[in-house]
């Protein structure tokens, strides 16, 4: 699709069910994100991710939409670490995790481990620009390339990554000019967020485009308000279950139903 410049959409999932309603919908992409965390156990960073449950929950991804591209979002401290340890779990993700590629946060100082993933037959997503698991240095998480300097390092990292051997890069929060120039100096394709309009592809987080997130980024549009549907849904159930409404076909007995005892028997 990014050959024929036809743009393709991605979004977050982290579960079979929404990954079966979002095939449907025609999502080419399904990014397991390490913002489950956060949307899916309740922590206030990403970097609190456990690894085997994210390999996990893309299996369960990939299992529910087996006809779209799964992207397995590596941990923090997956790969960091340990080139080798890396490239293992990196493996697990298209094993265990029946991802289709990898995704690491990564910058130029990280090609090497990007060719040993390449080397050892893993597609990888570079990610560059803003880089959430480093948000611990820049106390929360912060745009990238907004000045000439930064803009050159993001597209610097880029390049590098994919002369490492990237099959994708994915740019974060970065000025609509930077992700235009890294499109331009690519020849794989390029997924943005919040990095304006020019990349092949676009992802969002999933409860960010559906209105279940308290606080989206401001690069975020809804297009559906889910999550005033839930609590409404909720409160009928309370009110429902409060009237002894239950609903529903009941189940009823077999042979005659239930003969009761005389009085006394015990």
């Amino acid at each position: 699709m990014a050959a024929a410049g036809e743009p393709f959409a991605c979004l977050t999932c982290y579960d079979a069910t929404t990954a079966r309603w979002l095939a449907r919908g025609g999502v080419h992409v399904l990014l397991v994100g390490d913002t489950a965390a956060e949307v899916v156990l309740g922590f206030d960073r990403t970097i609190d991710m456990p690894l085997e449950v994210l390999i996990a929950l893309t299996a369960g991804v990939k299992r529910g939409a087996p006809s779209c591209v799964v992207m397995g979002d590596m941990p923090f401290m997956s790969y960091q670490a340990d080139e080798a340890e890396g490239v293992r779990n990196a493996g697990r993700f298209l094993t265990q995790g029946l991802a289709d590629v990898v995704k690491i946060e990564a910058d130029a100082s990280m090609a090497g481990l990007v060719e040993r993933m390449t080397r050892a037959g893993i597609p990888v997503c570079a990610h560059v620009g803003s880089r959430p698991q480093r948000a611990a240095l820049t106390s929360g998480y912060v745009s990238a390339g907004r000045t000439p300097q930064d803009a050159a390092r993001v597209e610097e990292d880029a390049r590098a990554l994919e002369e490492a051997g990237a099959a994708m890069l994915l740019v974060e929060a970065v000025p609509p000019e930077v992700a235009s120039r890294v499109v331009a100096g690519a020849k794989v394709p390029v997924i943005g967020i919040g990095a304006g309009p020019s990349c092949h592809g676009q992802v969002l987080v999933l409860q960010d485009l559906v209105g279940m997130s308290e606080s989206p980024p401001a690069f975020a549009e809804p297009v559906a308000r889910l999550g005033p549907e839930y609590e409404r849904a909720a409160s009928r159930w309370v009110e429902q279950v409060a009237q002894r409404r239950v609903g529903g076909v009941r189940f009823t007995m077999r042979g005659g139903g239930v003969e009761s005892r005389p009085s006394g028997e015990g």
